[in-house]
C-alpha cells in the first residue's frame, strides 16, 4: 500500500521508474476516483498519470485463452501411444508426443 507521504515524496522527481509508477497506478485503480481528482489530491501530474497508465496497460501480458480439446482416437498411454496434434488452422498444427512434460 502506498502512503500519501510516499506519494508526495515521488512528484518531485522528473522520472519515475516503473516500480513505483506501478505502485502509484495501483493506488490511483483502489482508490476509486477518476485519474484527474486523484493527480488533484496528491499533487500529481495528471498527463504523468495517463501516460504511465497507458504504458503499464500495454506492457502487461495478456491472458492466454484456453480452448477445449477432446481425443478422437488412438492409444494415449503405453509405449505404442500416438503424439497428440493440435490443428491451429491456417496449416499449423501442434504434435506433443508422449512423454512430454513440459
Amino acid at each position: 500500500m502506498i502512503n500519501r507521504d510516499d506519494l508526495k515524496q515521488r512528484t518531485g522527481r522528473s522520472y519515475w521508474h516503473e516500480s513505483k509508477a506501478r505502485r502509484i497506478i495501483k493506488a490511483w485503480q483502489r482508490s476509486g476516483e477518476t485519474l484527474a481528482g486523484f493527480a488533484r489530491r496528491h499533487g500529481l501530474n495528471r498527463r504523468r498519470l495517463v501516460r504511465w497508465a497507458s504504458r503499464l496497460r500495454t506492457s502487461e501480458p495478456e491472458a492466454i485463452p484456453f480452448h477445449p480439446i477432446r481425443v478422437t482416437g488412438g492409444d494415449t498411454t503405453g509405449p505404442h501411444a500416438a503424439p497428440i496434434e493440435i490443428d491451429l488452422g491456417s496449416s499449423l498444427r501442434v504434435r506433443v508426443f508422449p512423454g512430454c512434460a513440459t
